[in-house]
Parts: structure tokens; C-alpha cells; sequence
């Protein structure tokens, strides 16, 4: 079923998520250069500290092993989580508390939050779109308009908030755009030829976005699994999706672009099995997370 595809695949994600944190980690903290030349001069003594972290904005839990593999790379053991991934919380709930060396907290301070506020961002904008489309069958998807290098922290945050995976990277599944019509009409191939070629490198999932009544009937007569419907109205949306469906029964349509968080009841409506959304990872709004130190002593 669709349902036990997606639990295997972000059970294959989860598994990803480890090495990925560990390198983001690493990257985050050498942009801070090799000291800390302020806590060097203010803390002038080993001190064993709490540091509390804040949901001071509240809502979706996520991005938590991205902060604690920040603080592994500083020697610091594990934050105590309070919430799990995914998990509501109110505003001004705890989410956890970091502990160890002073000093070492506060090299671990901004790169924990950093990560956690934008992940905590994601999360809480694709639940709100999640939100949106409840009652309807339509699922929620992430795009690769992601941060370089965060991908899986973006997409993740996406899972946490509800959403679903779209394609990660550009190995495995086909997705025909409008540039590689343009580039198929430059040297004369044909969509039928390329899904083909697609199939027998094993490919499965092949998704073609298309523009016109044309492009759909070609899409369908070629084998594609999914139409990408870009850019069009709800009700072309219905339109397109029910003629497809009696030329390719069992061809999945996802409806993209222009849609927010006003309109997107319509396109589910409009019997869309999925939506993709750019702005859940491309302009996202960090949520308000803050570490403050208590208990400090010698």
C-alpha cells in the first residue's frame, strides 16, 4: 500500500540521518574558527552547567539529532529531550536540557539553535498546510528547493510536521520538467523513448510535469506514474487528473506551484493525491528557540 511504501522509505531516511547530522555538525562549528576566544576570557574555570532550552514561540518538535550531534562534537553528552519529534508543544514549554562544561555549551549555543530553529520553522509551516487539507486524501510534499547541504534536516523537519517525501536527489527517480520537453523537441526524441530508457535502468517512479491537455495525453500513452500539474488552476487541476486517470487507471497527479495556504483546500478538493510546496523549505521563518544557562557552579 501507499501507506507501508512511505513508512519504509522514512525508516530508510531515519537511517541516513545519523552520518548527516554528524557532518552538519562539523561544518557548523568550523565556521567558528578553531576557538572561542570569549568564553576563553569569561569563563575562567572548568564549570559544569545546565543549559535550558526554550520553545519560547511553541509548536512542531523537530530537528533534535542535528543538535545532538552538535553537541557530541563539542564533548557534550546528549540533550535531555523532553518532547519527541513531531510532538505540539505550547509556547514557553521546555524542550530539553543540554548539560556539561560551561565553556563547551556555549561553543554548542548557536550552532544547536540554529538548527533547531530552522527546522522547528519547517516543521510548523507544513503543519499548518498539513492542517489545511484534513478530510481530503491529498498528501503534503517537500520540493528540493532546500538549504545546500540541509537537505535532510530540511526534509526531515518536513516528516516531523507532517508532510511526505517527494524525490531527494536527482539518481533515482525520473522527473520530466519543462525543460527537458524543450531539450527532447531540440534533438527529436520522444517521451515514450526516454520513460523507456528510464524502466530499463530499473527506474520505477516516472513523473512528468506537464502544461497542456497534449502533454497529459502523451504522459499517459508513455507510462508515466505521476503528473506534475504546474501552475494551473484548481479546476484544470480536476480536469486533467480525471482524464488521466481514464487513460492511465492508477496514475498518481500532484498539483504545484502558486498554491498557499488560502488556495490549497481547493487544489486537494480538486482531487490532487499530492502537493508539493516550495516554501516550506525555501523561505522559511525560524521559529524562537533560546538556550539559557542555569546552575552553573564550580
Amino acid at each position: 500500500s501507499r501507506e507501508t511504501e512511505a513508512m519504509l522509505i522514512e525508516r530508510d531516511l531515519r537511517a541516513l540521518v545519523g552520518a548527516d547530522a554528524r557532518r552538519v555538525a562539523r561544518t557548523a562549528l568550523s565556521e567558528d574558527g578553531d576557538r572561542d576566544i570569549t568564553t576563553e576570557v569569561s569563563v575562567t574555570a572548568e564549570q559544569v552547567a545546565t543549559g535550558v532550552l526554550e520553545f519560547r514561540s511553541g509548536g512542531v518538535v523537530a530537528g533534535m539529532p542535528y543538535a545532538d550531534a552538535v553537541a557530541s562534537a563539542c564533548d557534550l553528552p546528549p540533550v535531555t529531550w523532553y518532547h519527541a519529534s513531531g510532538a505540539v508543544v505550547p509556547a514557553g514549554s521546555t524542550l530539553g536540557l543540554l548539560r556539561g562544561d560551561l565553556g563547551k555549551i556555549l561553543r554548542a549555543e548557536r550552532p544547536v539553535l540554529n538548527l533547531l530553529q530552522r527546522a522547528t520553522g519547517i516543521a510548523n509551516l507544513t503543519r499548518r498546510y498539513v492542517e489545511a487539507v484534513h478530510g481530503t486524501h491529498t498528501r503534503i510534499l517537500h520540493t528540493r528547493k532546500t538549504a545546500p547541504g540541509l537537505r535532510l534536516l530540511d526534509v526531515t523537519s518536513v516528516v516531523a510536521g507532517g508532510g511526505h517525501l517527494h524525490r531527494l536527489g536527482l539518481a533515482t527517480t525520473v522527473m520530466v520538467k519543462d525543460n527537458h520537453w524543450r531539450a527532447m523537441e531540440r534533438n527529436g526524441r520522444t517521451l515514450r523513448q526516454a520513460l523507456e530508457q528510464a524502466r530499463a535502468s530499473d527506474v520505477v517512479d516516472c513523473f512528468v510535469e506537464v502544461e497542456h491537455q497534449g502533454q497529459v495525453e502523451q504522459a499517459c500513452a508513455a507510462g508515466a506514474t505521476r503528473l506534475l500539474v504546474d501552475n494551473q488552476n484548481p479546476a484544470t487541476v480536476l480536469e486533467w487528473g480525471r482524464l488521466a486517470r481514464s487513460l492511465a487507471p492508477g496514475i498518481e497527479i500532484e498539483a504545484t506551484g502558486g498554491i498557499t495556504l488560502e488556495n490549497i483546500r481547493a487544489f486537494a478538493e480538486a482531487e490532487a493525491d499530492y502537493i508539493s510546496i516550495g516554501a516550506l523549505t525555501h523561505s522559511v521563518v525560524a521559529a524562537d528557540v533560546a538556550l539559557e544557562i542555569a546552575g552553573a557552579g564550580r
